[in-house]
């Protein structure tokens, strides 16, 4: 070769190893997410809202960004077992729902995690504060104080003489503490008894609403996520089947059957979620992002559920209500 050729040669070379080496060390960021329930379709319509709301920030699974994701099956041992998992694979951002964060915040102080659907993130050691987060993890609530007391006072006006409420809980949820103590803070002021029924798994559903049944429960209303939306369909079918009004928190939990809801759009939640990941894979650090909560609430009431039930629901309720189904 002759030495002009050569130094052409050697001088493209040259010009392309930089790009070669920017291509190759481009890192493509994994963001893995610990679910609650079994499998994807027991967490929709949450699971594809995930997916859409990278997506509305062109990030595409496979291609720009990874999304991991495990499913505990609602099983205590597994939620250690898979937050350790995913913190082995040294991920960028973790993502996890209310059953899922405690879980996550103890097995990482340093990658980032970014909660949704958390009631009281300051009260489950989440976060110092909802303003300064500090430490690794930030998120979105989806739990007022004053969301509790709405719930039981639409049960009041809808149910006549309303004095016995059941409060469908997991006793194996970190919050479920948390949620109970404000539950019964409301229903004191509201002059109701609230008892609690403990179902921690799909299986113990029935035996709780036949519980309710014997103890001359007059409604119910579900602790917020975890079994009770991994069985929102069943919780309705057995309401309704032991006439018992049911006052659901979301409209996905509505939807299959439930008297009322009330509670915040958790599919724009899904979406927000999503921001907050691409903040932090763009360097802002979760300490410096504040918790949100959330400004929209839906009210819904179905009044083909009121009337199996026997339920006049006054106008004012009606005149109120963000949607009717009839």
């Amino acid at each position: 070769m002759r030495r002009r050729e050569f130094i052409a040669l050697v001088g493209g070379a040259a010009a392309t190893w930089p790009l070669v080496v920017c291509a190759q060390s481009r890192k493509v960021p994994t963001v893995a997410y610990l679910w609650h329930a079994g499998n994807p379709a027991e967490e929709e319509p949450y699971f594809t809202a995930i997916r859409d709301g990278f997506a509305k920030l062109n990030y595409v699974d496979g291609g720009n960004i990874k999304l991991v994701h495990r499913f505990p099956n609602e099983i205590p041992a597994q939620f250690a077992s898979m937050a350790a998992e995913l913190v082995s694979m040294n991920v960028d951002v973790l993502m996890c729902g209310s059953t899922a964060a405690p879980y996550l915040k103890r097995a990482t102080d340093k990658i980032p995690i970014v909660f949704m659907f958390v009631a009281d993130p300051v009260g489950l050691g989440l976060v110092q504060s909802l303003a300064k987060p500090g430490g690794n993890v930030t998120g979105l609530s989806n739990f007022g104080r004053d969301i509790a007391g709405k719930r039981l006072q639409i049960l009041k006006d809808l149910v006549p003489e309303l004095s016995r409420v059941a409060f469908l809980i997991n006793s194996n949820l970190q919050a479920t503490a948390i949620y109970a103590d404000v539950m019964q803070s409301a229903a004191t002021q509201l002059g109701l008894q609230l008892r609690t029924f403990d179902a921690r798994s799909v299986d113990e559903m029935e035996p709780a609403f036949d519980a309710m049944a014997k103890q001359g429960m007059q409604a119910v209303t579900p602790e917020q996520g975890g079994t009770n939306f991994q069985a929102k369909e069943l919780i309705a079918k057995l309401a309704l089947a032991r006439s018992l009004p049911l006052c659901a928190y979301s409209r996905e939990t509505f939807e299959p059957g439930a008297l009322v809801s009330y509670g915040p759009d958790q599919i724009e939640m899904c979406y927000r979620a999503a921001v907050y990941v691409d903040k932090i894979l763009k360097g802002t650090k979760p300490s410096d992002i504040p918790v949100e909560q959330p400004t929209k609430f839906e009210f819904l009431i179905n009044l083909k559920t009121a009337k199996a039930l026997g339920l006049s629901v006054p106008i004012g309720l009606l005149n109120a209500a963000d949607e009717v189904i009839e």
